[in-house]
């Protein structure tokens, strides 16, 4: 099962997935980023916990369990509350459950108040086809770029800010000391080298450590590995699956 983050949808696999032959594989659009909000819901981290709790109870296992960006967020926290709905589990932004982990620009623009709605409203005022050349210049795939600027709109928008506010420091770092369920299952910590926002390869081998989780350190590539090489993603999680099934 395949987990996406902000601002995504659910096309950020795609490529990705092509290269997994032989298995199978289904993505889940967090509510929000491609998938409708349902009315009550807050958008909160503890909001998607309960979302991906209720995805992984509907589903016969085994579940190995993989999340992107923020989608590795709701994967690291469920598993540590229900090891016992998946196999195995991997992210790729570890180094932000570690203490000394501190918010990039534009998630603290987004935790604070008035700023982090003028900044979305920002990057709504652009096309999403003008948005996109930015994401592609930062790793997304052109494919990928092009679906999930469509489908950022104004209720994705207002996930992004209730979901980074919720999870403000020392949020973070407080879920971070959660550990024992994830060490119970076999998991893999993805470093990708050139990755700006998720704390660095050593707060990330800081929390494989603390987690019991094998790296996966991933030479010249960043944020969007999962479709900047997709070839060689899909072959560096193929390889921990094939040791864990």
């Amino acid at each position: 099962m395949l987990v996406h983050g902000v601002p995504e949808a659910e096309a950020i696999w795609d490529e990705f997935r092509a290269h997994l032959p032989g298995r199978e594989s289904i993505t889940v659009a967090p509510p929000g980023f491609g998938a409708p909000v349902p009315e009550g819901f807050g958008a909160t981290s503890d909001d998607y916990v309960a979302w991906l709790t209720a995805e992984l109870e509907r589903i016969d296992g085994p579940i190995d369990l993989l999340g992107h960006d923020w989608g590795g967020g709701h994967v690291f926290r469920t598993v540590a509350a229900h090891p016992e709905l998946v196999r195995s589990w991997a992210i790729d932004l570890a180094g932000c459950f570690d203490p000394r982990y501190v918010w990039h620009e534009s998630a603290q623009t987004w935790q604070t108040a008035g700023a982090g709605e003028a900044l979305i409203a920002r990057r709504l005022a652009i096309s999403p086809a003008d948005r996109a050349p930015g994401y592609v210049a930062r790793g997304m795939s052109e494919h990928a770029a092009a679906r999930c600027m469509e489908a950022f709109d104004e209720s994705m928008g207002r996930c992004i800010l209730a979901l980074y506010r919720s999870a403000a420091q020392p949020k973070m770092a407080e879920w971070g000391t959660n550990v024992a369920g994830l060490r119970s299952r076999p998991g893999l910590v993805v470093i990708p080298a050139e990755d700006p926002y998720t704390g660095g390869e050593a707060l990330a081998r800081r929390t494989a450590e603390r987690t019991g989780a094998q790296v996966g350190f991933l030479t010249g590539l960043g944020h969007w590995w999962v479709c900047q090489d997709p070839r060689r993603a899909a072959a560096a999680y193929s390889s921990f699956i094939a040791a864990v099934s």
